[in-house]
């Protein structure tokens, strides 16, 4: 048999993800720099913090290929140990009260196009609480377009 064959983007499988967490809404933007410099920005933990508006520090406690341990502290002094998949141009992280997601792919006109997705989630479900996801992934995605100009 000749099953049909697709190749998805990371934006694409990211977007598949975030449809099964109820709650969830993935914000996008086509940013004009090249996929290589986002994915570097975004790989470094340190900028990973920054455009996270709740986010203080984030520390890599363990690393095992793309798994990943991620101590994360809040601005309210919140401390969450997320667990999940990191590399460049895609983030899957959940502790058991918040998810972060993020996926960056190439644009065919050019630029990248990067995708969010995150919030506070519902113990004892695999749910996010739909407050503000949208309007708090657009302000990250403004201080990252702001990084990548600076």
């Amino acid at each position: 048999m000749n099953w049909p064959q697709v190749e998805l983007t990371d934006v694409e499988r990211f977007r598949a993800l975030a449809a099964a967490v109820p709650g969830a809404a993935v914000t996008e933007r086509v940013l004009p720099q090249e996929p290589d410099r986002v994915q570097a920005m975004l790989a470094d933990l340190d900028v990973f913090a920054t455009i996270h508006a709740d986010l203080v520090s984030a520390t890599l406690e363990e690393r095992d290929g793309d798994y990943v341990v991620v101590l994360a502290k809040g601005a309210r002094g919140q401390r969450a140990r997320l667990k999940g998949q990191f590399r460049p141009g895609w983030c899957w992280l959940q502790s058991r009260f918040l998810i972060i997601g993020m996926a960056v792919a190439a644009e065919p006109g050019g630029g990248t196009r990067v995708a969010l997705t995150g919030g506070i989630r519902v113990p004892g479900r695999g749910a996010i609480i739909p407050i503000k996801v949208r309007q708090e992934s657009s302000k990250a995605l403004d201080r990252l377009q702001q990084l990548l100009r600076d």
